[in-house]
Parts: C-alpha cells; sequence; structure tokens
C-alpha cells in the first residue's frame, strides 16, 4: 500500500489564515527547496509548487512563496513529472 502524503499547515501572510495542503514531492535544485502540494489527493487536485526562502528575520519557521515565474515553473514542473511518472501537472 502507497504511503499517504505528509499534510502540512500553512499561515497565508496576506490573510493571517490557515490552509492546509499535502506534500505530493519535494526536491532541491541550486541549494533551493521546492515543492510540490496539493489541496485534496483527489484526481482533480489543485496543485501548487512553492519554493522556500531563507530569511534570517524568520527564525525557525519555514516560508515558502508560490512559483509564478514562467521559466521556474516549467522546469520545476518537468522535474516534479519525472519524479512522480502518474501525476500530470500541466
Amino acid at each position: 500500500m502507497a504511503e499517504r502524503p505528509e499534510k502540512v499547515s500553512f499561515t497565508l501572510t496576506d490573510t493571517n489564515e490557515t490552509a492546509e495542503f499535502y506534500v505530493v514531492g519535494q526536491t532541491k535544485i541550486n541549494d533551493v527547496n521546492y515543492i510540490l502540494v496539493a489541496d485534496s489527493m483527489e484526481d482533480e487536485a489543485e496543485a501548487m509548487i512553492l519554493r522556500e526562502n531563507i530569511s534570517e528575520e524568520d527564525g525557525e519557521d519555514a516560508v515558502y512563496d508560490v512559483v509564478d515565474d514562467d521559466v521556474e515553473l516549467d522546469a520545476i514542473s518537468r522535474v516534479f513529472s519525472e519524479m512522480l511518472d502518474d501525476i500530470d501537472l500541466r
């Protein structure tokens, strides 16, 4: 049986609300951590690729931003697609 992905909570900085996502995959490219998250584990789930941003002022909490640069998003999407053969990221 496949292991269920970890569910994590994020605090949205603009609204201070909490949102929960499943971590479907993670990778590190050029010393930058990326995670692929989904709002559910259903076939039609909404997914996002998040980039970890390190900041001295953030303390121990990790800060993630949505990857919205088209070139970066395309490159990281291809990496996740290769890692997770059965997932369509388009």
